[in-house]
């Protein structure tokens, strides 16, 4: 490198498959569900996407990583996704934790963390507990700031438009 020169920053492939699932969280924003957005990946390549969609499909478990995970599994015609990495906004809940598990995924890529319903340690620990017959491999942090900003944000203009949900939390 010559002197004076400035080396560009080359975001990492796990930043790269997070800014996909952050795309996801946001159209999901858009659409009036919780903004968490997932991208199912096979070495290298980008196998599934989803965002949150409980509300429009009237289903619980509709969550991102759900349906990333179905879409990937029918593209592969394998509820097995072993090799797979999941790249997801925040943590998983126990829901998602559970399937990830059921469906051997190698790897979990989460943004934010999630003191109240995280289930890769930060509320419960799901993932690689010692009980269960398989353990993925976590990574978190990645793209964290952006992750937790479009959730918040979400919430911030949600309580701003409909107050009661502020005096609702406080009953």
């Amino acid at each position: 490198m010559r002197k004076g020169s400035v080396k560009s920053h080359e975001p990492s492939a796990d930043e790269r498959f997070m800014r996909l699932a952050l795309r996801e969280a946001e159209r999901g924003a858009r659409e009036g569900e919780v903004p968490v957005g997932a991208v199912l990946v096979q070495n290298g390549r980008v196998l599934a996407r989803a965002h949150n969609r409980p509300i429009h499909l009237y289903d619980p478990s509709a969550h991102a990583e759900i349906l990333a995970m179905r879409r990937a599994a029918r593209k592969l015609l394998n509820y097995r996704l072993e090799g797979c990495d999941l790249y997801v906004t925040i943590e998983p809940c126990a829901m998602c934790a559970g399937a990830i598990v059921q469906a051997r995924l190698r790897r979990i890529v989460f943004g934010a963390r999630d003191p109240k319903a995280g289930a890769c340690g930060s509320a419960l620990r799901v993932l690689n507990h010692c009980e269960l017959n398989h353990q993925v491999e976590v990574s978190s942090g990645i793209l964290a700031t952006d992750c937790a900003g479009v959730i918040q944000e979400f919430f911030r203009t949600r309580r701003k438009h409909n107050p009661s949900i502020v005096n609702r939390a406080k009953l």
